[in-house]
């Protein structure tokens, strides 16, 4: 029994334990209200079901939140990834609708090209306000968050940009291997981070700026390149997610394009066990994060919850994946609940103190 205990105690302390609970609590959820809601079968060669569209639709997310994850290990922050999502798409979609023919691969490539070489000069742009000038990396990216939007409005003169690209719609809405192809650049951006973060020293390396730039300097660590780097993979990051959404749609609006996708990403850091304070960082945490908050999105669709209502339900729910994941709030609720009662003396009778006339 003891033994058990102990496996068990090992398990609900893992990190990922929590997370992955809420995950399949919200998916039984959904099966409950639909039946097929798990179902998945092969269409034409390609995988199609509810499971599948979850993390089609997760995969911007997870690349940038796996971006989010780098930076905030660092002690940063980065608000400016939605704007950056934005440009990328209207740099991409405005060169692709000026060309005579759109489904040119060369074209769709060179486009690509472009909007990622606009991204990563945005977030060299942010790591060297952060790393080189020491400004505070939530008003560097502040900055950013602003100006980038109105660059994007810039660039798409205030309007949608419509194009009818096969090439391009392929990384929204494509398949490769039977997946969805969004679901295949996800999982290859993944195992890139992971591998250069966990088989290298990069990883620990991110992990020791965060804990003390300073001690890390010392040290002989090059602290603000450290830094630099991780703004700009951010940005890169934030731009191939940015290709996906405006492809998934095959239009780029500027004002509307990665809306708020940078507190999402948060969130997604948070709940997979990354404290903001920086020092270590779960990718892995990360992408169940993001799976988390994409279900709650499409249970609030399907299951009829008043648009009104929708932001306060995710919110509670995030807050209560915080909570029971937190080590003190849970240590405390063991006291509380391990705490017996004092049973009353059996006689024991409270006597008032008489006072002599």
């Amino acid at each position: 029994m003891s033994t058990v205990r102990t496996r068990l105690a090992g398990a609900t302390g893992h990190r990922l334990f929590w997370p992955i609970v809420v995950l399949l609590v919200l998916l039984a959820a959904n099966a409950v209200h639909r039946p097929s809601f798990l179902a998945v079968e092969v269409k034409n060669g390609h995988l199609y079901g509810s499971l599948i569209d979850i993390v089609r639709l997760s995969a911007p997310l997870i690349l940038v939140a796996l971006g989010m994850s780098l930076v905030i290990a660092t002690g940063g922050i980065d608000l400016s990834v939605g704007s950056v999502v934005a440009v990328s798409g209207a740099v991409a979609c405005l060169h692709i609708s000026r060309q005579s023919d759109q489904d040119s691969l060369a074209g769709v490539l060179t486009a690509l090209a472009l909007a990622l070489g606009v991204a990563l000069l945005l977030g060299a742009w942010n790591g060297v306000l952060v790393a080189v000038i020491g400004i505070q990396p939530i008003i560097a990216t502040l900055i950013l968050m602003v100006a980038g939007r109105g660059l994007a409005q810039l660039i798409t003169s205030g309007q949608i940009i419509t194009v009818n690209s096969g090439p391009y719609r392929t990384i929204g809405v494509g398949h490769l291997l039977t997946l969805p192809f969004a679901i295949v650049v996800a999982l290859a951006v993944t195992l890139l981070v992971a591998v250069l973060t966990r088989r290298t020293a990069l990883g620990t390396i991110i992990e020791a700026v965060g804990g003390n730039a300073e001690a890390s300097r010392l040290a002989g660590i090059r602290s603000a390149r450290i830094t630099f780097l991780v703004y700009v993979v951010s940005a890169a990051c934030a731009a191939v997610a940015g290709f996906m959404m405006t492809a998934n749609v095959s239009s780029a609006d500027g004002n509307a394009a990665g809306l708020w996708v940078e507190l999402d990403a948060i969130l997604a850091v948070v709940i997979g066990g990354t404290a903001l304070a920086g020092g270590r960082f779960h990718l892995g945490g990360t992408i169940v994060g993001a799976l988390i908050i994409q279900t709650l999105t499409t249970s609030v669709y399907a299951m009829d919850i008043d648009p009104q209502t929708a932001l306060l339900f995710k919110a509670v729910v995030v807050i209560a994946v915080c909570l029971i994941q937190a080590p003190a709030f849970r240590a405390r609720f063991r006291r509380r609940s391990s705490t017996p009662a004092v049973p009353p003396v059996a006689g024991a009778e409270t006597q008032k103190e008489q006072v002599p006339a």
